[in-house]
Parts: structure tokens; C-alpha cells; sequence
């Protein structure tokens, strides 16, 4: 459901303070920011709702304004696979704006109510014309997302069932303390880690039987964070 609301200083902040915007040379982010705003249109969701699907024509991005949204593909034998989980204050398809087939590589939904705003991609094409310090940070984020994914495909043939649950733990870990809410349910962080989800199960059992972890369902506390940093060391890279 949309309606003729335009984007007000608050938008316009929130995404000023978004880290492809905070790259840039001093006072030039809000400037941007109000440019990227330039017809953008207001989106309400509701928990589950489908944003865009998969092949559909990618005309707009998305800036999150309040609630969750993700990005999920299924398999050809119907397993669902989340890729990524979106907060307040994140861009999302950004990337899906600039590819040579012009269309979304992936279904988005709602993961709870949401509200956001959906940004043109010509107004984005636009701007990074105009700001070539735009377009440079841009071209930062999707070579690191590459390399990240570079990462994680070497990472996925080469380590245990153990190691990628105790690195995935870990990376959240970082983000939230030593309490964790898993953003996926387990069949999806099975499918998310490549591991079939009763392995899953069967790690979380043992390691909460050898005090590793504590906690049910999504809610989990890391009780030895220097046995699972063990585990995870090896997929750090240096750089």
C-alpha cells in the first residue's frame, strides 16, 4: 500500500548515515542523500508480504526504514535458502540496479510489519554520473560483497559442519554480545550453512551437552567463546 507521502528530513537522515553515504567527502551526504530521495516512494508491509520477486523488473531499491526484510531463493527441489536478513538504516538490491539483465535476482519479502521507501534506480544511475565519488564507493561495496562471497564459496568446500556453525555463531557473537538471536529458523540456517538440518540439531545437542552453548530454538548463549573462536579461526583471512 503506498500513498503520496514524501520523504521527510528523518528519511533523508537515516540514509545519510548509511556507510555508502558516510564515505563520502564531508557535507556532500545529505546532499546526496535528498538526490537518491527524488521520487522515491513510501512502502508498507506486512509480516510474510512478497517486496519483489525473482526475474521480476528491477526498477527500485529499498531503504528500510523500520521492521526486517529478506532475500531468499528456493531450489529446484523447493528448499527455501534466506541469503540475507535487512535492518533499519540498510539499503537493499542496490546491486540488482546496475546488472546488464535489468531484473532481481532473488524473491524479498517482509519478515515483520515493515516500512520503507522504494528509491529509483535512474535516479541512482543519476547521481552516480554526478558524484563519480558515489559511484567509486559503490563499486567498493560490490567488489567486498564479491570478495566475501569468494570467501565463503572456498570456505564452504573446505571446512566441517562444526566449523561453519561456530563461525556463523561467532560473527553474531560480534554483532549482538553473548546472547544471540539466530535471524533464521534451523532449517533455514542448515540450508544457509550447507548442512543438512538434523546435522544441525545434532551439533547444537553436543555442544549444549559439553557446555559449549545454552539456550533453544533462536536463542542461544555462547558460554565458551574461546573454544568456538578456535573452531572459526580458520576461516579469517588476513585481509
Amino acid at each position: 500500500m503506498t500513498n503520496i507521502n514524501l520523504p521527510g528530513p528523518v528519511v533523508t537522515g537515516l540514509l545519510s548515515r548509511h556507510p555508502l553515504l558516510q564515505g563520502l567527502p564531508s557535507g556532500m551526504a545529505a546532499e546526496v542523500a535528498a538526490e537518491l530521495l527524488r521520487g522515491a516512494s513510501p512502502l508498507r508491509a506486512q509480516a510474510g508480504q512478497v517486496l519483489f520477486g525473482e526475474g521480476d523488473e528491477a526498477f527500485h531499491y529499498l531503504l528500510i526504514e523500520s521492521g526486517q526484510a529478506e532475500v531468499v531463493r528456493y531450489s529446484y527441489n523447493g528448499d527455501e535458502r534466506v541469503f540475507r536478513v535487512f535492518e533499519p538504516g540498510q539499503l537493499m538490491a542496490e546491486a540488482a540496479m546496475f546488472m546488464p539483465h535489468g531484473r532481481y535476482p532473488m524473491q524479498a519479502r517482509a519478515r515483520s510489519a515493515l516500512s520503507g521507501w522504494r528509491l529509483c534506480r535512474h535516479q541512482l544511475h543519476d547521481a552516480c554520473r554526478r558524484w563519480p565519488d558515489l559511484a567509486l564507493t559503490l563499486l567498493a561495496a560490490f567488489s567486498k560483497s564479491l570478495y566475501d562471497q569468494v570467501n565463503k564459496v572456498d570456505w564452504m568446500t573446505s571446512s566441517s559442519a562444526s566449523e561453519r556453525l561456530a563461525n556463523y555463531l561467532m560473527g553474531l557473537l560480534e554483532r549482538q554480545g553473548s546472547t544471540v538471536t539466530l535471524p533464521l529458523n534451523q532449517r533455514q540456517l542448515a540450508a544457509h550453512l550447507g548442512i543438512r538440518a538434523e546435522t544441525l540439531s545434532r551439533l547444537l545437542n553436543d555442544w549444549q551437552a559439553h557446555g559449549y552453548i545454552s539456550g533453544r530454538r533462536r536463542q542461544w548463549a555462547v558460554q565458551d567463546p574461546v573454544h568456538l573462536s578456535r573452531l572459526a579461526t580458520t576461516a579469517r583471512r588476513p585481509f
